[in-house]
């Protein structure tokens, strides 16, 4: 062990994100001390995975009760042609201990239910939700308001993404509900609408980047905001977000 409570192997590993003035040992320290959970290992959760687990974040927790399939492959790069027909939670943890046999995984093969998804939550510094449908994205946001977590949300449909942060551990941040109360009865998804995949990998590897900047303190996160990226221009647009008192989630109504 160093002075600097990393081992000389860390220090080599994570050598060019340490040098960073605004990162540093402790920073990293940080980082190896921290515990993601992230809901959903599709293309948006194996973008974040990916990244989190090679920058040395220490414990992940990823929770999706789905099997690979090949029409998965394109953009789920956490799984291969091999692990066709695995659960995709089983996959992650062999690709992610290749990835950096020095990361805790934790594997929830099943759909949580709001009990086990409020303790998942308490356990984790940040949530990142990786999920495709308004219901689960509903459980996850009112479980990080029960636990005061940060919740990382990302989207990604066709030629277009969405990313934004909400700040549960903050009095007056906006949740996920003040931007959808309710749930759209217009909602699509990759298997019905399509996605080009490195739109998958901008999103969700934006949703690592939250994650660290929220756990390591750099910088200035994304909460109060959407963001929405146009593949086919290259554009993005954002837009501010406010509390909604007559939220159904946060509201004080």
């Amino acid at each position: 062990m160093t002075d600097a409570g990393l081992q000389k192997e860390q220090l080599i590993r994570y050598s060019r994100q340490i040098m960073l003035d605004d990162l540093g040992v402790q920073g990293q320290r940080r980082l190896l001390a921290a515990h993601v959970l992230i809901i959903g290992a599709g293309g948006l959760g194996s973008a974040s995975a990916m990244s989190l687990a090679a920058l040395g974040v220490g414990h992940i927790t990823m929770a999706d009760d789905d099997v690979v399939e090949a029409s998965n492959l394109h953009r789920q790069l956490l799984h291969d042609p091999g692990d066709t027909g695995k659960a995709k939670v089983e996959s992650a943890a062999e690709t992610l201990g290749r990835l950096n046999p020095e990361l805790h995984f934790t594997p929830v093969r099943k759909r949580v239910g709001p009990d086990e998804l409020d303790a998942l939550t308490r356990s984790a510094d940040v949530v990142i939700d990786g999920c495709d449908n308004f219901d689960t994205r509903f459980a996850v946001n009112t479980a990080c308001l029960r636990a005061r977590r940060p919740l990382v949300s990302g989207a990604a449909i066709r030629f277009q993404g969405q990313l934004a942060v909400f700040r549960a551990d903050r009095d007056n941040s906006p949740c996920y509900r003040c931007l959808y109360p309710e749930a759209s009865e217009a909602a699509e998804t990759c298997a019905v609408a399509g996605v080009l995949p490195p739109v998958v990998g901008v999103i969700g590897n934006l949703q690592a980047l939250e994650a660290v900047k929220i756990i390591a303190g750099l910088g200035e996160d994304s909460s109060g905001r959407l963001q929405l990226f146009d593949a086919l221009t290259g554009h993005w647009r954002n837009i501010t977000l406010h509390r909604d008192p007559q939220c159904p989630a946060c509201g004080s109504a």
